[in-house]
């Protein structure tokens, strides 16, 4: 961790779980079809454009005139989601937000989200959740993730998730390049089959997620004054040790450091 990493989280002081185990990844991505020439185009011009533009800028551009009226955002109501929902919320309220409720969220983030909803005055809050099929026959005692959570992931949030996002064209997210290994290289813009996939945040780090949040008195989740800084599931999102990375905790014990629901078939990022 550096130094203003540690610094940022430095108050917390977090308690030891157990481990998770390990588990192969199996996302299902059968049905993605291939991008075109024509996006890998757009896409091509949309780098050009928006390269080294600030977050602002990105998402006046995304919002207001690339995708009006066909974007999105996902937001899991975590550690960091108040920054990119406060800067939406600024550009255009009514951008719909998809939150996943996986049915094994932490109380406090079902709140979190209600708060955070009336303080920025979203609009469009749209809560999707893992088909009662699909948890019947995968997961009838509730306990799949810890046998398998790549497995659990999959049908609690990449699929819902897939259904939720046909019909859009754009995708905000929030992912910064400090988060994962994986994402380190992330731009402004990427293409996953026919979706463009927006990070107005990848170039963020952790102290500016911070001094943004302090500067706005924008409300934090409840669960990171507990030594909770990067919040998912229940079962699989512990405190973090003092002074090891802030994403340490979500799926600790494994290889495991993605969901799955940032795949992304053109290879340049997830």
């Amino acid at each position: 961790m550096s130094d203003a990493n540690a610094a940022a989280v430095s108050a917390l002081r977090p308690l030891r779980r157990a481990p998770l185990p390990q588990a192969p990844r199996i996302f299902d991505k059968l049905d993605v079809v291939p991008s075109s020439s024509a996006l890998k185009e757009r896409l091509a011009e949309l780098r050009s454009r928006y390269e080294g533009a600030d977050a602002t800028t990105v998402l006046e551009g995304t919002i207001k005139r690339e995708f009006p009226g066909r974007t999105t955002t996902v937001s899991s109501f975590g550690s960091e989601s108040v920054v990119l929902l406060h800067l939406i919320s600024q550009i255009d309220p009514t951008v719909p937000v998809i939150f996943l409720n996986t049915g094994k969220l932490f109380g406090e983030t079902l709140r979190y989200r209600d708060r955070l909803q009336a303080r920025l005055g979203l609009t469009d809050l749209r809560s999707i959740a893992p088909h009662p099929d699909d948890e019947r026959a995968l997961d009838p005692d509730g306990t799949l993730w810890s046998r398998d959570p790549d497995a659990c992931c999959n049908f609690r949030k990449v699929l819902p998730l897939r259904r939720a996002l046909a019909g859009f064209e754009a995708e905000i997210t929030g992912r910064k390049r400090f988060q994962t290994l994986a994402r380190a290289a992330m731009g402004p813009v990427e293409l996953n089959g026919s979706r463009f996939v927006v990070n107005p945040l990848h170039g963020w780090s952790l102290t500016d997620l911070v001094e943004h949040i302090q500067r706005h008195d924008l409300p934090r989740h409840p669960l990171v004054a507990d030594g909770f800084l990067s919040i998912g599931c229940m079962p699989c999102t512990q405190r973090v040790k003092d002074g090891d990375d802030y994403r340490s905790g979500r799926w600790a014990g494994s290889s495991k450091d993605e969901c799955g629901i940032h795949e992304n078939l053109e290879g340049d990022g997830i």
